[in-house]
């Protein structure tokens, strides 16, 4: 089965630093997009970054000069760096893949359990 794994949430001071990670694994043919989305207590989850097979990126703009989306093609991975954190970030920040599993003729989206970041002094 497929499944997507992440990594790195953690509690960290305003202007600190953190990178998560976000495995997939399992029978997979080829992935189109991974990226990040994140959820606030209370609000709606929203795109954070995303990129695609050929490493076109995405960033919602209060992200934008501060976080750094890569993958590791050949890993399944992806990787969300993120810089200068304000309590404005603390949410759930969930692993999302758009995949085609091996022997399927069409692309699903997956998502993994999220990892929680809390920015706080």
């Amino acid at each position: 089965q497929v499944q997507l794994v992440e990594s790195g949430g953690n509690l960290v001071q305003p202007g600190g630093s953190l990178r998560l990670s976000c495995a997939a694994s399992g029978s997979i043919a080829s992935i189109s997009i991974m990226g990040w989305y994140r959820q606030a207590p209370g609000k709606q989850r929203e795109l954070v970054a995303h990129i695609t097979s050929i490493n076109k990126t995405t960033y919602v703009d209060s992200v934008k000069g501060r976080f750094t989306i890569s993958r590791d093609g050949a890993k399944n991975t992806v990787f969300l760096q993120m810089n200068s954190l304000n309590p404005e970030d603390t949410a759930v920040y969930y692993c999302y893949a758009r995949l085609r599993s091996s022997g399927s003729l069409s692309y699903t989206d997956y998502w993994g359990q999220g990892t929680q970041v809390t920015v706080s002094s």
